[in-house]
Order: structure tokens, then sequence, then C-alpha cells
């Protein structure tokens, strides 16, 4: 692990002390060369092809999903932060930025290890030298990155599900999430660790969900989960106490709802502080009357079309955004 300071002169928080769950301000990737990863496609199960359909088509259908997602969370108040992806590297993968970098209200940035080689490409300074010109406070960087030479992986807040107010990291081991890295995330940044395996049917075999985020969504005061997914019951009890220990209502949720990435999803606080949980159309869709009334007792929801990005991306609505609780100067 390597820490690299930045030290700042003279600067004054304008941001409350107070710990928050969600944020009002995302960062963002547009992408520029988007299409299905094979690199990722070996344990991400989500992932499928578009048959006979060109790559400059598949890209551009993502730019408008991606347009029309940024500018639908913009009218509700919520400040996005636009990068664009670069040609010079292959980053099919670019349009999900919250899997190699986090932002936390210390000014603390994370930087992770990625286990597919192409998506390690992702990962730019000028990103970080461009929040800091935008007046956001970065302290110090915490990186993790160096594992990847020993084959060890922790991909974000994809890998991990945190429970900023409360202090816990939920995360459900997988090729993309290592133990033993996890619980030393939690120690640099005081999480409590909650560790489970979460599994999917694929041709009638258990295997590992490839990132927590997909089955597991922790708001303010409710959670989101695919408790079918944790098939030790010991494991499931484990995460039941943890949350509902934090007073969060438990909304559970089916594995084929899973698969339409109705657990793929994002907090976030617009105008006026109103809260609202962010979709997909697909995930909206799936779930039930019930489901939707329970959400709606918490909080508004917004869902946007974004069909090419899940079904070539194998990811959606939570994983396009990583979210910036970095303090002002």
């Amino acid at each position: 692990m390597v820490y690299q300071l930045k030290k700042k002169a003279n600067f004054v928080l304008n941001s409350p002390s107070i710990m928050k769950q969600t944020t009002d301000t995302v960062l963002m990737i547009r992408p520029v060369s988007f299409r299905m990863n094979e690199q990722t496609a070996v344990n991400n199960y989500y992932q499928k092809k578009i048959d006979n359909t060109l790559p400059g088509v598949i890209n551009a259908k993502a730019q408008k999903e991606f347009d029309v997602f940024v500018e639908k969370l913009r009218s509700f108040g919520i400040y996005v932060i636009v990068f664009s992806d670069t040609k010079e590297s292959d980053t099919p993968d670019a349009i999900f930025p919250n899997n190699w970098i986090s932002f936390h209200k210390e000014g603390t940035v994370a930087m992770y290890p990625m286990f597919a080689e192409n998506r390690r490409l992702e990962r730019r300074e000028d990103v970080l030298e461009a929040l800091e010109k935008e007046g956001f406070l970065i302290e110090n960087i915490v990186d993790y990155t160096s594992a990847e030479e020993a084959a060890v992986f922790l991909e974000g807040t994809g890998s991990m599900v945190l429970d900023r107010v409360n202090k816990k990291a939920y995360c459900a081991l997988s090729a993309r999430a290592d133990e033993e890295l996890f619980i030393e995330f939690c120690e640099d940044f005081e999480y409590m660790p909650v560790l489970f395996n979460a599994n999917q049917t694929i041709d009638g075999v258990r295997k590992a969900i490839y990132h927590t985020n997909v089955m597991l969504c922790v708001a303010e005061t409710f959670a989101i989960i695919c408790l079918s997914a944790i098939d030790d019951k010991t494991e499931r009890k484990n995460v039941l106490k943890h949350l509902k220990a934090t007073g969060k209502k438990v909304i559970d949720i089916t594995e084929e709802q899973v698969a339409h990435f109705t657990g793929n999803l994002l907090q976030v606080n617009g105008k006026n502080e109103e809260l609202f949980l962010i979709m997909s159309e697909t995930a909206f869709e799936s779930l039930s009357q019930s489901q939707k009334s329970q959400i709606s007792n918490h909080c508004q929801i917004i869902s946007s079309p974004l069909e090419t990005i899940e079904t070539c991306g194998g990811g959606s609505a939570r994983c396009m955004m990583a979210e910036v609780f970095l303090p002002k100067v």
C-alpha cells in the first residue's frame, strides 16, 4: 500500500463534519469505445453479445443512453461531473468508474486493483487534477493497485457496498473481491467488515456474483438485497443482523430481479436535499408494485433507459456513478 500526500495550506472546509450516506455529486465517464469487454465476461455472467451489430453502433447507442441519463440526473438537481473516455486506450468499461476510484469525506481518494488488464487503463490522474480545479480537496491518495502484481483484486464500490454513516462495509467475496485486501481497506478507512458469499445459478451451477453492488444497495433508511443469493444461512443471518442493527428497512429481491439489475441502485440527494434512488428502466420495471411502494416510503425513484449498457457491459446505473464525498476548499 502506498500513500501519496498532497498537502494544502490555509484551506477552509465548508462542508459539514457530519457523516452522510448520500451525496449530491457524482462523477461519470462518457464512453468512446463501449462494447462487450471480453476480459470481464469470464466471470460477469450478466454480459451478453448483441449479434449483427457493429461496435460503432453499440457505442453510439451507449452514448445516447449515457447522455439521457446525465440530463435526467441534472434535472433533479444532482451535480454530475462528466469526463470523456479517451480513444488512446482500449477501455470498453470506462463507463463504470466506481470500480477504480472512490472519494471520501476526509479528502481521501482510494485507487483499486482491477481484475481485467484493459480496465487498469481507466485510471487517470487528470480526473483528480480536474476535481481539484473545481475546488474539491484531495489531501491523501490510498493506492491499492500494486496488489495487481500478485493477482489480488478489490474493485472499489463494486466489490464493496459502504454504509458510510454506520461505518460498515459489505463485501461478497469473488475473483474481484479479495478477503485480505478488503480487510485492509476496512482497517485503513475504519469500517467494520461484513463478509459473505453471494451466488447465482449459471447452467445449473452456483457461481459467485462478480460484484456486491449487483445484489445489495444500502441507502439511508433502507437496504435492497437478494437474500437468496447468500446460500449459507449463517452468513445470510449475519448480513441481515448488521442491516437491521442500523435501523434499515430490508427489501428483499429475487435472483431474477438481480439479473434485471434491480440491486444495482444508488441513493443520492438533489435539490433541497431531497433523496432519490437511481436505477435503470429495466430495474424499475422488474420491481413489484409492493416493492415500489416500500421504496417510495423512503424516497423518490429516478429511472432511465440503459438497455445497451446493461446488455454489453453487465452493469447498470449504480456502476456508472462514482460518488464524490470530497470536501470543498
